[in-house]
């Protein structure tokens, strides 16, 4: 399934890359001299660099339920399913959203997340464990945390930023590529070898110290989502959800989110020192004293 999703989406960038290069009459970005027509260039890179981060973010709720094996309410059929899908109805109405598709996925550890392409078209998932082990208040305190990424718009957002951050590693890399290819492999016309080589390892690099422009913006989101859960469910409640995670973290409870899962969860990785400039989440402590400070 992943290999199948990783073609799928290569395939369908190409196909929107070519044809809206054509349509834009830009074919390339080399000039007859050997120079970079830099006009070009950034057309190129923004085309491929947004075309990534939005056929993801379209794919996303598909993506999301089959990684996380998350099954579809369609109609509640216990006490609990029945109160979930009631719950996530007002939450989407005190927030003026539509009530997105509401789901349960099989995880042992209390996790939530919130996902789709839109604010009237998005995903709201509670684990397994979630539910059998936090009182009434304390999901509904999660569930509205996710309402308010729905209703904050943090999905659509964080996928402009990523295309932003693509657009420009990509441009920059081939930047230095084209420098070094010219300047050190003295290849005056065309690319040789030289330009791809250092294009790919400096678009690694880039990406890199690049995500952590994504990973603050991230982290910044879920401040938000918190005071968003606060005002629907009562900062209270919200509080002690935070803090009944933070004692299943420290218990050591497994995570078992995919990676690219976690990014959209209550509850993400936590990482030490240099670490939290790439982490999803701040850590917990931090999120319950802001909202214990918040005025």
């Amino acid at each position: 399934m992943r290999i199948g999703l990783f073609l799928l989406t290569n395939l369908a960038v190409l196909m929107v890359a070519s044809v809206t290069l054509s349509l834009l009459g830009v074919d390339h970005y080399l000039q007859q001299n050997g120079n970079l027509d830099l006009q070009s260039l950034l057309i190129f890179c923004a085309i491929f660099g947004f075309a990534g981060s939005f056929i993801s973010l379209f794919l996303s709720k598909f993506i999301a339920k089959k990684t996380t094996g998350t099954q579809i309410i369609e109609t509640p059929r216990t006490a609990d399913e029945q109160w979930l899908v009631s719950t996530v109805q007002q939450l989407a109405r005190e927030a003026g959203i539509k009530t997105p598709e509401i789901g349960i996925f099989p995880a042992p550890q209390a996790n939530a997340f919130a996902t789709g392409w839109n604010r009237n078209a998005s995903l709201v998932a509670v684990s397994q464990g979630l539910m059998q082990r936090f009182d009434r208040d304390e999901v509904r305190a999660v569930l509205a945390h996710e309402i308010g990424h729905v209703a904050n718009g943090d999905m659509i957002t964080l996928a402009l930023i990523q295309g932003v951050v693509n657009t420009f590693v990509m441009f920059f890399a081939r930047i230095i590529g084209h420098t070094v290819d010219r300047v050190i492999f003295k290849n005056e016309r065309g690319h040789g070898i030289g330009f791809y080589v250092v294009t790919f390892i400096t678009e690694i690099i880039l990406a890199v110290l690049a995500s952590m422009i994504v990973m603050a913006f991230s982290r910044y989101r879920e401040y938000r989502a918190d005071a968003a859960g606060a005002k629907l469910a009562g900062r209270g409640a919200m509080i002690r959800a935070l803090q009944r995670l933070q004692a299943e973290v420290q218990a050591g409870v497994e995570n078992p989110m995919p990676d690219s899962m976690k990014a959209f969860g209550i509850s993400g990785g936590f990482k030490q020192n240099l670490g939290k400039l790439f982490a999803s989440h701040p850590p917990l402590e931090e999120r319950i004293a802001a909202l214990q400070n918040a005025r």
